[in-house]
C-alpha cells in the first residue's frame, strides 16, 4: 500500500522560511492532485495548499503571498516553500493525495514551530 513521506518540518524563528517535502513510497496510486493541510495545537485540520495534476493551485488565505505549494502531481511529489513564517502557522502539516475517485491518502505528519 503506497505511503506519503513527509520530511522538511522543525524549529524556526518568526520571519523564517522552511519547505516541507512529501513523497510516496510503495504501492500504486495516481493523484489527481497533491497538497498540504495543517492542525494547529487545539484546533481542527484546514486546508493550506493544492497543486492538482493540471497545475491548478490553491491556497488559504492566511497563506497567500507567503507560501508557494509546487511539484509534479503525474510523481507523487508535492513541495510548500514557507517563507516569512508567523507564530500562527505553528501546526502539524499533514501532505494529502486525492485520486481522481476521491480516495485520501494522507502522511503521518509533520511539526512545524514558528517560535523566537
Amino acid at each position: 500500500q503506497m505511503q506519503l513521506v513527509e520530511s522538511g518540518g522543525g524549529l524556526v524563528q518568526p520571519g523564517g522560511s522552511l519547505t516541507l517535502s512529501c513523497a510516496t513510497r510503495g504501492g500504486t496510486f495516481r493523484p489527481y492532485a497533491m497538497g498540504w493541510y495543517r492542525q494547529p495545537p487545539g484546533k481542527e485540520r484546514e486546508l493550506v495548499a493544492t497543486l492538482t495534476a493540471g497545475d491548478s493551485t490553491n491556497y488559504a488565505d492566511s497563506v497567500k503571498g507567503r507560501f508557494t505549494i509546487s511539484g509534479d502531481v503525474s510523481r507523487n511529489t508535492v513541495d510548500l516553500q514557507m517563507n516569512n513564517l508567523k507564530p500562527e502557522d505553528t501546526a502539524v502539516y499533514y501532505c494529502n493525495a486525492e485520486s481522481y475517485s476521491g480516495l485520501h491518502l494522507w502522511g503521518q505528519g509533520t511539526l512545524v514551530n514558528v517560535s523566537s
